[in-house]
């Protein structure tokens, strides 16, 4: 495609990474017009009187099998791509404990032999790095010991697909094909990462801390030993990090000698690695036009930006001329999976040694299980003491171990938050908490739904319950002694933002029939159905959502017909998020947008540039890049961290708000004025904070109800605002920022706006806008970012769910079959509660997967040798999740201005600890490694 021949709805200019122009094509671009516009998203079907969409934009794809998925395209489906697609597999290693020496292909004879193989010396000779993300040897060079299981050594492409078919089934499951040298063991490499959080409260919950990760600092280590870590000695009046050890030393002397009145409890636990079973296998279509110098990539990824820019600056360096690069970033299926994954650059490279081909890199489901990123194995031991008079906890001492595979990717930060919210629910007047990411052989762990507090806080949930039992106190009485409340502090000392409901959570759950029943039910059960044990248990949490630095760019136009249109940074990866975002657009202008479009990375309507790294740049440096009105301290958030519910929306509302309190707000002033004899007084009093959208018209103190189109009409008529463009930024707290509006200045929860004005605007007026976008980008006058001591918050938003579990198990078998479930959930304003009950739903069946089911061996016997797939790896069907027998409480929220909180991973984990806690009810063993599976509970039984 010629660039300099481009429609509105052609390829979108983005960025300039390296001297290359980057292009990402959104949804509605004309490479998708056919596949996506037409054959996928439906206007959203819209109930003005309840407020609520009949279905998403893409259900009725989504329910007949239509719907279209990175992997589904090939090259003739892209506009402008040679039609003969090629197709490219990857050599790996299944020993990690050898040097590599190259490989034999002997057995592909002459007809079946590649057309082309890259290696590590091809990359080299060629100045082809990937990103420093992923670490080094992306390809293996010979000589050296693979640093993990399922290695890559070479890239093999073919231009003819039957060819490829027949050499991919040769070399499968074959263990001759690489060759190996000396054995060498595996590789030794000191942690990923090593974190540690202390706090000593004040005298109460609400007082000033002692000390605090916020207050004062988190702990690193002074050195690495034996691949361990070694921490500052411990000075009550040291530096920082000896001070928090001399803190973490007298908590650890006062559980090893505790007063009379306190119990001590003490646990291990293990959670397992296990593969997130996204639909769609990883994959990418990439094509290298040498003669354009243009590389277009067709990509299944969370943070297309992130892609792009990373991709851009990796060809850049080598010797491979690029000029434009096109990256086309398409519906796909997350849960983390695809966040930061290597497959893109892997098929980058394999378009650049293509012979100017497109190159489909595709794994399938034995490929897949060997290379995508898995879910972290971690080992956690607790010591939890608490005071036996009162039920009430004193302190926490816990350490993570996590198992971070090859790779770093996410296991400095996912280990990080695993500590970071073991707290869960309760309050502790002091914590020390260690995490460590170890380096292995075994496959990338990285981005997971839950991201590390899956693991934390179903120990915790389970500890809790353990100790209850031992204090002869309900469970839940025991959880409401404890319960954090608003605010109190969280263990790095920050004060939660918003109420915290927890409690009110805990109320419900303890006055449900199953858990009231629970002791006579199991008598009766049992009587009735011999060599069947029943049990109930229980688990509530609350995690955060978000990363600490989310921002996102939107913008929200209506025309003068009333068709209302959004354009996001944000990707579609399966929650929901297009139609979310459609509707979350009402609040405002009274109707769901019209037209969407998610992944848009093309903002020349609003200029915005980020530098440095927002998690760990000073204030000093922070204040002085502010001073740039264009500059944010991050640009637009990948889809992750539940942070579309939260996080996008309110950039989305920011845009339609200005829209309505710049542009349909004067404009129906100025209708009720006109119909009251122009410039004659209003006899009613109309306030703009009494505005009410009803049956998609808006009114106000009495006056007549006014249809969307008339509004609109009369905007542009007027050439009042019609469309609003907004960057926002959020750590634990809004940016915010002042910008001058019809002659006031006016402090907005955004960092940068730019404004479209109506058919109607003066000269003057359309002279402000800029010539290609037809936008007036504004100044902020002065900024209010979040300060960078934030960061030591880690976490301040959070959402609660707890979860009742009725099960059987059946002592013949040790198989455990769920009767029942009911959830009771936290989540502030609903923006529409089917999107909330679908991912409940689906993120109950992946905690019971991770409670029962899901387990893959770390080393030599796991994935990373090439033979795993769902014929050796369970998961649960839907006759193992209860499904029509599973209901849900949501509380309703505290008032209208709720915020709309994110909680697409939270659903998935107290499912996990209730059913843990089930089984000890039913058969009195607790069980402390995941997953429990039947020859577990046999062996217990026997």
């Amino acid at each position: 495609m010629d660039p300099l021949n481009m429609s509105r709805r052609g390829f979108l200019k983005t960025s300039v990474a390296a001297g290359v122009s980057v292009y990402v094509a959104s949804f509605g671009s004309k490479a998708y017009a056919a596949l996506f516009e037409e054959k996928i998203l439906q206007p959203i079907q819209w109930n003005t009187q309840e407020g609520l969409a009949k279905f998403r934009i893409d259900g009725l794809a989504k329910v007949s099998g239509a719907k279209i998925f990175a992997r589904d395209i090939r090259a003739k489906d892209m506009p402008n791509w040679p039609k003969e697609q090629s197709h490219a597999l990857l050599l790996r290693t299944t020993q990690a404990d050898r040097s590599y020496e190259g490989f034999d292909l002997t057995i592909l004879g002459d007809d079946l032999k590649p057309d082309r193989i890259v290696t590590a010396e091809d990359l080299a000779r060629d100045g082809v790095k990937f990103p420093p993300f992923y670490g080094d040897d992306m390809l293996l060079p010979k000589g050296k010991t693979a640093a993990y299981l399922g290695h890559v050594v070479a890239i093999l492409i073919f231009h003819d697909f039957a060819k490829f078919r027949f050499a991919h089934n040769k070399l499968q499951f074959r263990d001759d094909v690489i060759r190996y040298g000396a054995v060498t063991g595996p590789l030794e490499r000191n942690p990923w990462a090593s974190w540690r959080f202390v706090r000593v409260g004040g005298a109460t919950p609400f007082s000033d801390d002692t000390f605090s990760s916020l207050k004062d600092a988190p702990i690193f280590p002074s050195m690495m030993r034996k691949r361990l870590p070694v921490w500052p000695d411990g000075k009550d009046h040291g530096n920082v990090g000896e001070q928090g050890i001399f803190y973490a030393n007298k908590i650890k002397q006062e559980l090893d000698t505790p007063p009379a009145d306190w119990l001590v409890f003490e646990r291990e636990y293990q959670t397992q690695s296990s593969d997130l079973a996204a639909l769609e296998p990883e994959n990418a279509n990439c094509w290298y036009d040498p003669i354009k110098q243009e590389m277009h990539m067709v990509l299944a990824v969370q943070g297309p930006m992130e892609v792009s820019v990373e991709a851009a600056e990796m060809i850049a360096h080598s010797r491979f001329p690029l000029k434009n690069l096109f990256v086309h970033p398409c519906y796909t299926v997350g849960y983390g999976s695809k966040d930061h994954v290597n497959t893109p650059f892997y098929g980058l490279v394999c378009a650049l040694y293509g012979d100017g081909k497109p190159v489909r890199l595709a794994y399938d489901r034995f490929e897949h299980f060997q290379a995508a990123l898995k879910r972290h194995a971690i080992k956690i031991n607790y010591r939890i003491a608490v005071n036996k008079q009162t039920g009430l906890l004193q302190s926490f001492r816990a350490d993570f171990s996590g198992d971070g595979g090859g790779r770093v990717n996410f296991t400095p930060t996912i280990m990080m938050v695993a500590a970071t919210a073991c707290q869960s629910i309760y309050y502790f007047p002091k914590n020390d908490f260690t995490a460590v990411g170890h380096a292995s052989r075994a496959i990338d762990a990285g981005s997971a739904r839950g991201y590390g507090t899956l693991q934390s806080m179903s120990a915790t949930e389970m500890a809790v319950d353990e100790i209850a039992e031992k204090l002869a106190i309900d469970p839940i009485e025991f959880r409401l002694k404890n319960v954090l409340k608003s605010g109190m502090k969280n263990t790095q000392g920050a004060v939660p933002g918003g109420a915290v409901r927890a409690d009110e959570i805990l109320e419900k759950a303890k006055v449900h029939p199953l858990w009231l029943n629970r002791v006579k039910k199991k008598a009766e059960f049992e009587a009735a159905h011999l060599g069947q044990r029943y049990g109930v248990g229980f688990a509530c949490v609350q995690k955060d959502f978000g990363s600490g630095a989310e921002s996102s760019l939107a913008k929200v136009e209506i025309s003068s017909a009333g068709k209302i249109s959004l354009h996001h940074t944000g990707t579609e990866i399966g929650t929901g998020m297009s139609t979310s975002q459609a509707i979350a657009v009402a609040k405002w202008l009274g109707l769901p947008a019209d037209e969407i479009r998610t992944s848009v990375l093309e903002w020349d309507d609003l200029p915005v540039i980020s530098s440095g790294n927002p998690y760990i740049m000073n204030q000093a440096e922070q204040d002085k890049l502010s001073a740039n009105p264009r500059w944010s301290p991050a640009y637009a958030s990948p889809a992750s961290a539940t942070n579309s519910a939260y996080y996008y929306t309110h950039s989305t509302q920011e845009a339609a708000r200005v829209v309505f309190t710049q542009g349909l707000w004067p404009a129906a002033m100025a209708i009720w004025r006109q119909g009251l004899g122009g410039g004659q007084a209003n006899p009613m009093v109309v306030r703009m904070e009494d505005a009410r959208w009803v049956n998609g018209k808006l009114s106000a103190g009495g006056m007549q109800a006014l249809p969307l189109q008339q509004l609109a009409q009369k905007a542009h008529e007027l050439g009042l605002v019609t469309g609003a463009a907004v960057h926002v930024f959020n750590r634990w707290q809004w940016a915010e920022a002042d910008f001058v509006l019809q002659g006031k200045t006016t402090r907005l929860p955004i960092d940068a706006l730019s404004l479209h004005y109506g058919d109607g605007a003066d000269s003057a007026t359309k002279a402000k806008m800029t010539t290609k976008g037809a936008y007036h980008v504004l100044d902020r006058s002065k900024v209010y970012l979040p300060t960078t001591q934030m960061n030591n918050a880690s976490v301040t938003y959070y959402s609660a769910v707890g979860t009742l579990v009725e099960l059987v198990i059946h002592e013949a078998s040790g198989k455990v079959e769920l009767l029942s479930h009911h959830s009771i959930m936290e989540c502030g304003n609903q923006i529409s509660p089917q999107l909330v009950s679908g991912q409940l739903q689906g993120g109950l069946a992946q905690g019971i997967g991770h409670a029962l089911y899901e387990y893959l061996p770390l080393y030599e016997e796991g994935p990373g040798n090439g033979t795993w797939n769902f014929n050796r790896y369970k998961i649960p069907r839907s006759r193992d999740v209860a499904v029509w027998k599973q209901t849900c409480d949501i509380l309703p929220p505290i008032s209208a201005t709720d915020p709309n909180k994110g909680i697409a991973e939270v659903v998935m984990i107290p499912v996990v600890a209730a059913i843990v806690n089930g089984i000890a009810h039913a058969i009195g063993h607790r069980f402390t490694d995941l997953p429990v599976t039947p020859e577990k509970i046999q062996k217990v039984l026997a």
